[in-house]
């Protein structure tokens, strides 16, 4: 059962976190940054412990990063 929510929450919290940290920052880039220094301490610490974790984290990773540059594009489209 942890398992399961170990993979799920990898699956979509970096990426939520990156969606976050650029509304609050105002640039996708330190949101990235930001988001993978929170990765990389929780992977410091042994909560990740599975290669395969890390590759899903890197995959929601890159999908918050784009998310965050199509809601950059449309916010500009916008005004």
């Amino acid at each position: 059962m942890i398992g399961v929510i170990q993979f799920l929450s990898a699956f979509i919290l970096p990426g939520l976190l990156v969606l976050l940290f650029t509304r609050v920052t105002y640039n996708r880039h330190i949101g990235l940054v930001l988001t993978i220094a929170l990765i990389a301490a929780s992977a410091y610490k042994g909560y990740t412990n599975n290669f395969f974790l890390i590759v899903i984290d890197a995959f929601s990773l890159t999908a918050g990063f784009w998310l965050a540059a199509k809601m950059k594009s449309r916010a500009v489209k916008k005004s």
